[in-house]
């Protein structure tokens, strides 16, 4: 209740202040035109652009509902079958979100990073930290197709790689899950990374299985093996907490055997490079034709359109 109050009091802040400069540029306008002083034309111009690039963000937080929307959002990247084709094909998600997090403000934080073979990353986790990253990120979650001319392929023949990407939100500490120790296997192992990044001489990794569920979750990235534990068990209740949400289920010990979404799923956007530029979502059919900016971090568009289709279904 407490955070719900904030939230709502942080909505109608951000209103009244958009309406205040609104007011302002209307006054400023009128002394512009009367005085026709092109200096102030031109900064109210710039002001114009400024607030409605605001409007559109506040009209597509309206779209967020979810009790965890406002929530910061734990994101996994997984290669699939392909090796390197693959594995480049994640470091290039990864990149992206990590352009769509600069461009939104939002503060990234690594959690867990296994390096490719030859290049690119096998797997990587990360944090990302602001109001509203899970509502906007939880959009992204699904299976990402590649299409494209290989660089690793002396031929230059086309190929088509597999990306999965899990996201949840990171639950507040006054959410209570109950896990049972019995539950879980635990393993610890070096830390490693692509060019001695991330690699770390003793075995402060660590990993945990939650047997019941098969869920995995792992963190390399703190400086300490008690840091990575903490930091790997609110990961696994975080992801224990979304199956539970997800699935309508009272407790974690209904939990049993391989839930469906934790699976490779089917595709829910494609990225063509060859023999034509597109990035195409198959939910909602909306498409970029430029997916180079796409690669870039221009995601908006493709949440504003599954938001909005998700709003209008009732789900």
């Amino acid at each position: 209740m407490l955070q719900k109050s904030k939230n709502l009091k942080s909505s109608v802040e951000k209103f009244y202040k958009v309406n205040g400069d609104l007011e302002d540029l209307e006054t400023l306008n009128e002394l512009a035109n009367e005085a026709e002083d092109a200096d102030s034309i031109e900064e109210i111009s710039h002001e114009i652009g400024r607030l409605s690039r605001l409007l559109e963000k506040m009209k597509l937080e309206t779209l967020l509902s979810g009790p965890y929307d406002k929530n910061n959002a734990i994101l996994s990247l997984h290669s699939g079958a392909g090796g390197t084709e693959a594995q480049d094909w994640v470091e290039m998600l990864y990149r992206m979100y990590l352009r769509w997090a600069e461009r939104n403000g939002y503060h990234v934080k690594e959690l867990d990073y296994l390096a490719g073979d030859e290049a690119g990353i096998k797997s990587v986790t990360f944090l990302v930290e602001g109001e509203n990253a899970y509502g906007y990120l939880s959009c992204e979650k699904g299976v990402h197709r590649l299409v494209r001319i290989s660089p690793f392929d002396a031929n230059s023949r086309r190929h088509t790689s597999f990306a999965s990407l899990d996201v949840m939100p990171e639950i507040s500490d006054d959410i209570k899950i109950e896990i049972n120790p019995a539950d879980l296997r635990v393993d610890t192992y070096r830390a490693s990374g692509a060019g001695g990044q991330h690699i770390n001489k003793t075995e402060s990794a660590f990993r945990i299985t939650h047997i019941p569920t098969g869920v995995v979750v792992s963190c390399q990235t703190e400086r300490s093996q008690i840091q990575n534990r903490e930091t790997a068990m609110k990961m696994l209740k975080s992801k224990l907490f979304e199956i539970k949400e997800r699935e309508h289920l009272d407790k974690i010990e209904d939990l049993k055997g391989d839930m469906k979404d934790i699976a490779w799923g089917s595709q829910i956007r494609s990225y063509v490079f060859h023999p034509y530029s597109l990035a195409k979502d198959h939910r909602t059919n909306y498409e970029v034709g430029n997916v180079q900016a796409v690669m870039d971090g221009e995601l908006d568009g493709f949440i504003n359109a599954y938001l909005t289709q998700k709003v209008n279904s009732g789900k």
